[in-house]
Order: C-alpha cells, then structure tokens, then sequence
C-alpha cells in the first residue's frame, strides 16, 4: 500500500470515504449536467424543422448520428487514457478535457448550422476522452485494491454522474425545447466551466494521486511516437480526400465507419494489452477474464445507450406527454435514468456494504444487470401489444422501463468500473479505463445501424427481440461466472 492509499485508508471525512472523491463527485456531476443537458434535445435539434429552430433531418438518420456522437464520444477514451498514462499524467487530461468541452458546448451555442455542430462534435469528443477515463481512475487511486469501500466509493461516484444527468433535461431540456435550442446548449457549458471551478480548487483533496504519468515516454520514444502520429494524420487525410472526390463522403459513410472501428478498436486495444511485455502473468490472466465481462457490458450497453435515440423518439412521438394536466417537455423523460440511479444507487452501495465478503461475485452481478436490462425493453414491447402502435402510451411505461434498466445498472456499471481499476495492469491503468467506455463506444455503433430499424410499425418486434437477445447473454455470463472468477487471480 502506498502513501497515498494509506492517507486514503484513514481519511472517512466524505459520508465514510476520503475527502478526494467529494472534489471527483462535483467535477463529474458538473460535466455529466453538460453532456447530458446536450444529449436531452440533441435528437429533437437534429430532426425539428428549420422553422422551429432544428437542423431538419430524417429521424431514422438523427438516430444514427446521436449513436455514432455518443460512440466517438466513448472510443476517444483511448486517446485520453493513452495521453494521461504516458504524456500528462490523470490530473492535467481531466483540467485540458473539460476546457474542450465547454468549448465545445459554447461552439453549439452559436446558430451556425451543421459547420457548427460538427466544430462542436468535435471538441466535446476530444474534451470527453480526456476527462472520462481519467475522472474514473482518480477515484480508483484513492483506494487500496482491498478496501472494502471501493465498490461502494464508485457507487457514491455514480451518483454525482447522475446528479447531474437529473438536473440537466429539466433545465436545459426547457430552455431548449421551450426557448432556443442554442440557449440550452450555452447552459451545458457554463455547467462544465462549474465542474473546471470545483476540480481547481479542490485538486489539493487528492494528494498525489494522478499527479504523474504511470508510464512516461522515454527520450528514445516520443520522436518514434510523433512521427507515428503524423503519418497517422496524412493517412486519414488522404482518406477523406479520396472519399470526397468519389463522392462517397456522406452520411451513411460515416456511420458505417465508426460502426467498424467502434467494434474493431476495443478487440486491438485488448490484444495489445495483453501482448505488452509491460503485462505480467497475473495481470495477463485478470485480463482474460476481463473480456467476457467487457461483451456483457456492451451487450448491457446496447439497450442504455438507445435512452438519447430511440426512447427519446418514443417520448416525443409516442408518448402521452400530459401529465397531471401539465403538458410536460419530452426532454424531461430523459431525467427517468438518473432519477432510477438516484433513487437506487445508496440502497444499492448499502446493500454491498451490507453483504461484505458474501456479496455476489462481479461477474455474478454483471450477468444479473443483463437480465434486467433485456427486461427493461421486453417490457417497452407492451403498449403496442396491448393498445396498438399509433395509440400514444402512458408515461408509465417509460417510467417502469427506467427503473428496470437502472436496477441492471446498479449490478453492472459501478460494479464494473470498480472491477475495471482491480483488473488492470499497472502499466495501463488509465487506458484500461478507457477500454471500460470503449463497451459503450461498441454498444453506439452497433445501435448506429440498430436504431434506424426502429419506427411505429416495426416497435413491438423491436423492443422485444432486442431486449430477449440481451436476456439470453445474461444467462451465458451466469454459466461462466465461476471460469471468470477463477481468472481473476484473486480480485473479487
């Protein structure tokens, strides 16, 4: 155990755990408002009418594109990681990631059309993959591997992820439904230049912690590397030029090239982890039983990413959105996942405490949360079965759906990001958090070609065979869990 884990160890000053994770709480429930206050009316932005203030696409394409931003999002955690582990060290990617995306959501603020989305796009995934991973592991850092707080710390994280995911539809949401969608967006970045305030003066909380790369550039690597990544920039150049002189520079290109190389990218990541001569045996093995957890995650995923796309257009357009007499925004529905989270995060982080030593194994929990999460959409298949497709349906449905899927949630993804930081190799420590959000970026690009299948007629099959296709890998990860456990070299 090292200085910091000790400090740590003694520190209780924050509901029983170590002042350091308040500071990381605020920073990701301040970024969490930002991206999730952006995502509430992102889809309605992409398809309302120009006259309306929206960008007048197809819903089907909307769909796709709100995938494919929220799978970059996810896969440019390997650049963030990689940069933390060898360049930045965790402290500086966090402070560089969140001034990217509020300048990002600042870019989206201004009425400039698709040039100004794709500017925006582009700086909230370049921020995002250096905040994410890196938020994650710092809390991690504050732990030993053997501290039964751990698993309950992420869940107290977790929470202030979905503090913030609570707060935003309801106020960014309005202003962007009800006002302007660019005033609602110019929201979301003052809300990430909160979350810069807190993590500025609170940075002292977590005493050494992410202070310094884990696996610098040597003198003899960084000409090696740069070279590698300039040609890597001319090659993708000549790429687009290529493409853009064929004429093949178009949407549906771009949604299937981030379909391939969100499914392809987490698959070489892997490989090359496990290849490094810097990986020992033990750590070789923990990996290895990392990845049927890491496809129960994605298969997890698929259903918990479609909440910005396809129930998002199920709000909008198949929902009865008066409730109580007050006609309510379809953004706010989006505020159902953290309000589940909110709700059911403390029972749960008690509920392990509670167990200690004889709570469920990881892979034991995660293959519970897949069960739930395929229940969360086999039950959506219900107001079409029962009362047809263009009758709209009770709110109650989204509401139920939410708090099934969020019950999956809380055995899966707090679980998974504790089991993420124990598995690790010490080499890779940032990146193996960046390998954990590259199963979301694999679940968006698989819902990029998904989602464009959904549409009033085809729902009932929809939300039942993906959600029963997702129950049925929960029940392979559950005849597995013993063979995952006896890889994990000892971690729990």
């Amino acid at each position: 155990m090292n200085e910091q884990t000790m400090t740590s160890a003694r520190d209780r000053r924050f509901f029983g755990h170590p002042r350091g994770l308040a500071t990381l709480f605020f920073v990701e429930m301040w970024e969490r408002f930002s991206y999730y206050g952006m995502s509430a009316i992102l889809l309605y932005y992409l398809y309302d009418r120009t006259s309306e203030g929206g960008l007048g696409l197809d819903k089907a394409t909307s769909s796709a594109l709100v995938s494919i931003y929220g799978a970059l999002v996810f896969m440019s955690g390997v650049g963030g990681g990689w940069l933390a582990d060898r360049v930045l060290g965790m402290r500086r990617a966090v402070q560089a990631g969140g001034v990217l995306i509020m300048c990002g959501h600042l870019a989206l603020a201004v009425p400039g059309g698709l040039p100004a989305l794709l500017v925006s796009m582009l700086l909230i995934v370049a921020g995002t993959g250096l905040l994410k991973p890196n938020v994650s592991s710092l809390v991690g850092e504050l732990y030993s591997l053997k501290d039964n707080r751990r698993d309950a710390g992420f869940s107290v994280f977790y929470m202030g992820i979905n503090l913030g995911a609570f707060i935003a539809p309801y106020l960014v949401g309005t202003l962007g439904q009800k006002v302007d969608y660019h005033v609602g967006f110019a929201l979301a970045a003052v809300g990430m230049a909160a979350g810069l305030l807190v993590f500025a003066r609170g940075r002292r909380r977590l005493g050494q912690a992410g202070e310094a790369p884990t696996n610098p550039l040597r003198d003899g690597e960084r000409r090696r590397v740069a070279i590698r990544a300039g040609a890597g920039i001319v090659v993708l150049a000549l790429v687009i030029g290529v493409f853009g002189i064929a004429g093949a520079l178009t949407v549906r290109t771009l949604i299937n090239a981030v379909t391939v190389l969100a499914v392809v990218l987490p698959v070489a990541y892997l490989a090359m982890m496990l290849r490094s001569p810097r990986t020992d045996a033990v750590e070789r093995s923990r990996l290895i039983a990392y990845i049927p957890l890491f496809l129960g995650a994605v298969c997890y995923w698929v259903v918990n990413e479609q909440t910005s796309s396809v129930l998002a257009q199920f709000a909008d357009k198949r929902t009865d959105l008066e409730i109580f007499g007050f006609s309510v925004p379809s953004s706010w529905f989006q505020s159902l996942n953290p309000i589940a989270t909110l709700v059911l995060a403390p029972v749960f982080a008690w509920l392990w405490i509670g167990l200690g030593d004889r709570q469920p194994a990881t892979s034991r929990k995660f293959a519970l949360g897949l069960l739930l999460g395929g229940a969360s959409f086999v039950l959506m298949a219900g107001p079409g079965l029962l009362h047809g497709v263009h009758v709209p349906a009770s709110p109650w449905w989204l509401v139920a759906s939410y708090f099934v899927v969020i019950c999956g949630s809380m055995c899966l993804s707090p679980v998974g990001l504790s089991a993420t930081t124990k598995l690790a190799p010490r080499a890779f420590l940032a990146q193996m958090m960046s390998l954990w959000f590259l199963a979301s970026a694999a679940a968006s690009g698989i819902n990029a070609q998904l989602v464009q299948l959904y549409s009033e007629d085809t729902e009932i099959g929809y939300f039942a065979g993906v959600g029963a296709a997702v129950m049925a890998a929960g029940v392979v990860l559950l005849l597995l869990a013993p063979w995952v456990q006896r890889r994990m070299g000892g971690v729990r």
